[in-house]
């Protein structure tokens, strides 16, 4: 299975819906640990995977099996009472092909 890429339109879209609902509150911190970056890229793929596949964050909610307020500080990059080993789990629901890599 080949993965394709958004036409630049759509990245610009995805870009601008992110700016106009405020999906992205929180951004990476400046000089970040290896654990907050990783913490900040998989955020970015809970965002990423919404706005693809133009789903609600209650249609998100239902998938993942928690309440729209978890999905929302998700979203917002709010992740302080996740532990990366929830997130990941989480992101498995959506994504159950993960691999991790550490490099």
């Amino acid at each position: 299975m080949s993965t394709k890429w958004p036409s630049k339109k759509e990245i610009e879209r995805m870009i601008n819906k992110i700016h106009k609902e405020d999906l992205w509150t929180m951004g990476r911190p400046e000089n970040p640990t290896p654990l907050q970056q990783f913490r900040f890229d998989l955020q970015q793929k809970f965002t990423l995977y919404i706005l693809r596949s133009k789903i609600t964050q209650k249609e998100m909610a239902e998938r993942l099996g928690v309440d729209e307020t978890k999905v929302s500080k998700i979203l917002r990059n709010r992740l302080d009472e996740f532990s990366t080993d929830r997130l990941i789990t989480l992101y498995e629901k959506i994504n159950p092909k993960v691999k991790l890599k550490v490099s």
